[in-house]
């Protein structure tokens, strides 16, 4: 594989959504989960909240027992979440902050406070042979205290970025992804493996793209939503297409 490719991983939790809302078996989130891998993804991700809104306990074991697509599984630090994690060993582990009134996941994981408790996960998971990656901002405390604990990689939270560029407002977008820059710059001079995701769209992909310690990006509700217009293979290949155009 070229050194200068990006993975894509595909959150298909939206997909779930869309089956939640009015009940019954479709759309089939393991379908879609095969699907995202015939279209090139080179991961698929799911989170298990707590309250289950969209993703639910037998879509997990349909999608780790299927086996076809390396998993990025997305959950809070709590011990029900821990032994969900522990009995079906995904490729990785995604730890990522929860509020139950949230609408989406509305910043990033504040390692620092949850130190023990963070770290106690991952020597769990370690065990288990499934990558431990943290959810954070990119501030500079938070990564280094990613590293010192031990999580194998980071996935830096785009959200503020991408909906500044969603608003127009270029300035704040511009100090957004310089943020975005130095902490992936941080991350990898520590050790960590580098993601990013959150809210990435057409048109705020190329600036994070582009950013060459960044090794993988996880994106769904906007391809999933685009989808809706032009279907799945279209959206992904378009987003598969500004990425490798990033690294070009």
């Amino acid at each position: 594989m070229n050194k200068d490719y990006l993975k894509l991983g595909v959150n298909i939790d939206h997909v779930a959504t869309l089956r939640n809302a009015r009940g019954g078996k479709y759309p089939d989130v393991l379908r879609a989960a095969k699907f995202v891998k015939e279209l090139g993804a080179d991961r698929v991700t799911i989170h298990l909240r707590e309250d289950r809104r969209h993703i639910m306990d037998q879509d997990v074991h349909n999608i780790c027992e299927w086996g076809g697509l390396a998993v990025n599984f997305e959950i809070a630090a709590t011990d029900e979440m821990l032994a969900i994690g522990l009995k079906y060993k995904p490729d990785t582990i995604l730890i990522v902050p929860e509020n139950r009134m949230e609408r989406t996941t509305e910043g990033g994981l504040n390692v620092i406070a949850k130190k023990d408790v963070i770290g106690a996960m991952i020597r769990e998971f370690k065990k288990a042979q499934s990558k431990v990656s943290l959810f954070i901002e990119a501030d500079e405390a938070q990564i280094k205290m990613a590293a010192s604990i031990g999580a194998h990689s980071i996935e830096i939270h785009t959200g503020e970025y991408c909906d500044a560029i969603t608003d127009g407002n270029q300035v704040k977008a511009d100090k957004c992804l310089e943020k975005i820059q130095n902490g992936a710059k941080l991350g990898k001079s520590l050790g960590l493996e580098i993601h990013a995701g959150h809210g990435i769209t057409y048109e705020s992909v190329t600036p994070i793209a582009s950013i060459p310690e960044i090794t993988e990006l996880n994106i769904g509700h906007f391809l999933v939503a685009e989808a809706l217009f032009v279907g799945l293979a279209q959206s992904i290949g378009e987003m598969r297409r500004l990425m490798d155009l990033a690294r070009a």
